[in-house]
């Protein structure tokens, strides 16, 4: 993937983000959008890469993984 396709890549994401969190947020509130958002970001943070290149990590007690 050259620059301008992952560039082209991440921006279509991010606009996909955009998206379901306006979705989130006229559903159930931005408080919820807010904390989806937040809980998605420490899942990725906490887990392994789809590619396997990290170890996964154990998921904090109480927090159920179902992303």
């Amino acid at each position: 993937m050259n620059d301008e396709q992952e560039t082209q890549s991440k921006d279509n994401y991010f606009q996909q983000i955009a998206e379901i969190s306006n979705a989130m947020s006229a559903a159930h509130g931005r408080d919820f959008a807010i904390g989806t958002l937040v809980l998605a970001a420490r899942y990725v943070a906490q887990h392994a890469a789809p590619d396997g290149s990290d170890k996964p990590a154990e998921a904090p007690a109480g927090v159920v993984a179902t992303i």
